[in-house]
C-alpha cells in the first residue's frame, strides 16, 4: 500500500490506501498495548472515535495526519532496507 501511495500515478484510491496503512500500523501497535490499555475507562469509545477520525472525509483526517507526520518519514528512512529484505526473501523462496 505504501508503494502504491508513493507511486507517480495518483488516483482516488490514495485516500483509502492511506487509511489502510494507518489502520494496519494501529492494529500492530494495539496488539502489543491492548493488554494494558483495555483497563482504562472509555478505552473502546476512544478507539472508536480514533478510527472514525481516521475515516473522516476531511483533508485533516487522522489517516492523512498520521501518515504524513509519522509513517511516511519512517518508511522513507528505511525503505531501502525493506526492499532488500523482501528481495532476499523472494530469492530464497
Amino acid at each position: 500500500s505504501i508503494k502504491a501511495i508513493e507511486s507517480s500515478s495518483k488516483e482516488d484510491d490514495t485516500t483509502w490506501l492511506t487509511y489502510w496503512v494507518v489502520y494496519g500500523v494501529f492494529c500492530v501497535a494495539e496488539s502489543f498495548s491492548d493488554l494494558f490499555l483495555y483497563w482504562f475507562p472509555f478505552y473502546y469509545a476512544g478507539k472508536c472515535l480514533f478510527l472514525v477520525w481516521c475515516m473522516a472525509p476531511v483533508p485533516w483526517n487522522g489517516s492523512q495526519v498520521l501518515y504524513h507526520s509519522i509513517i511516511r518519514p519512517c518508511f522513507l528512512k528505511h525503505h531501502q532496507a525493506v526492499d532488500n529484505m523482501m528481495s532476499d526473501i523472494s530469492t530464497k523462496a
